[in-house]
């Protein structure tokens, strides 16, 4: 097997309203283009074309405009999750080559976008099996530098699914899915380089690679938050991790809160302070008649956590009583962190004496708080922007 790669040259500046198929088409004529090749093209010249080009006096505006989540903050660094999924620095703003004083915007919708311009160019040059890959240049998690993956797609695989075929030595291959799409672009992004003006190339040699896989667009290698095991940077969860009494369907595993436990066990010791968690309809019902008041968040979620202080005569119970406050925002933190939803109400009054008695606790525990646990409702939680710290620290020499 053998790929080849074209640099498609000789392209003008592109500006607002452009058609990229007209201008492609000399440069793919002139290479022969044919069934089975594959045009990569930079996301900066579809952006360009489609008039995703605003004034750049803000770019911190323009940047959390076009992001849903923060992932992590470093200074002016922000890399951010943008509505379409992708996470990536300062959620694909960017200043490079564009004019001075203005920046460039993601497509809108960059799988739609190839898919159109696969059509335009497929009826120019009389192909029926001509591909398109939008690219752009991103960072790596543990990785230096930036590699081209593919933000749109059209007329190829974006993944190449082997799972249950064998590997040379016979074994069957239980999660191999291959980023199609995204090795085309790191392919294509040897010879479109950001120094000479080459926002194209021709990837040639691939007819046949896939397989039977059917095409498929780009945002199919978007994995999906909820199985991200690397949301977000502790000091984003952990000003992201705000409780919250709505909660959308379904249920939570109890290995996820189990894990939410253990986490809080290794920042806070037990020693006076335990947890008793609830999810079955009759414990549930039982202690909601304890508990709960008309209106009350606790009547929705799937699970609830009730922290308990042990209170003795040699503990004081001011402190055992700010270590569980501690622990349940610990608690909280940690159950973010999986993707699940948590209230509580450091000031919400309940019988702790009948709550005890509805969980069948021992005379020397005192539940002391309660946590609601359930299913983040779709569309997500609203996130706050990170905590502004004026009035809350106070530097002294």
């Amino acid at each position: 097997m053998t790929i080849e790669l074209i640099p498609l040259e000789g392209f003008p500046e592109v500006e607002p309203g452009d058609d990229l198929a007209a201008l492609l088409e000399p440069s793919l004529s002139a290479n022969a283009a044919s069934d089975g090749d594959v045009v990569a093209i930079t996301q900066k010249i579809v952006s360009k074309a489609e008039g995703r080009v605003v004034p750049g006096e803000d770019r911190a505006a323009w940047v959390e405009r076009e992001s849903v989540d923060v992932v992590a903050r470093r200074g002016d660094l922000v890399i951010t999750r943008t509505r379409h999924g992708f996470v990536c620095a300062n959620a694909g703003v960017d200043a490079s080559n564009v004019r001075e004083g203005f920046l460039t915007l993601l497509p809108e919708d960059p799988d739609a976008s190839a898919e159109r311009l696969q059509k335009e160019l497929s009826a120019r040059l009389g192909l029926t099996r001509l591909g398109v890959v939008i690219t752009d240049t991103f960072g790596r998690p543990w990785r230096e530098g930036v590699v081209d993956v593919a933000l749109g797609c059209a007329g190829l695989p974006a993944l190449v699914d082997l799972r249950g075929t064998l590997d040379d030595h016979g074994k069957e291959l239980e999660t191999t899915l291959v980023a199609f799409a995204d090795a085309v672009a790191a392919a294509s992004g040897l010879v479109m380089t950001k120094t000479a003006r080459v926002p194209a190339a021709l990837v040639r040699g691939l007819d046949g690679s896939t397989g039977d896989a059917p095409p498929g667009p780009a945002s199919a290698l978007v994995r999906r938050p909820e199985d991200d095991l690397f949301r977000e940077s502790p000091l984003v969860a952990v000003s992201a991790a705000q409780p919250s009494g709505v909660f959308g369907p379904g249920d939570v595993s109890r290995q996820i809160v189990e894990n939410a436990v253990g986490a809080a066990c290794a920042m806070f010791p037990r020693g006076d302070w335990s947890m008793v968690a609830v999810d079955s309809p009759a414990a549930t019902r039982r202690l909601l008649v304890a508990t709960a008041g008309p209106d009350d968040p606790f009547r929705a979620p799937p699970t609830l956590i009730v922290v308990c202080a042990r209170l003795s005569a040699e503990s004081s119970g001011e402190a055992v009583l700010l270590s569980a406050g501690a622990v349940i925002r610990g608690l909280g933190v940690a159950l973010h962190t999986q993707g699940v939803g948590w209230w509580w109400d450091p000031n919400r009054l309940f019988d702790a004496d009948a709550t005890r008695a509805a969980l069948a606790l021992g005379e020397d525990w005192r539940p002391v708080g309660i946590v609601a646990v359930g299913r983040i409702p779709e569309g997500g939680a609203s996130r706050p922007p990170p905590p502004d710290p004026t009035g809350a620290l106070d530097w002294r020499g």
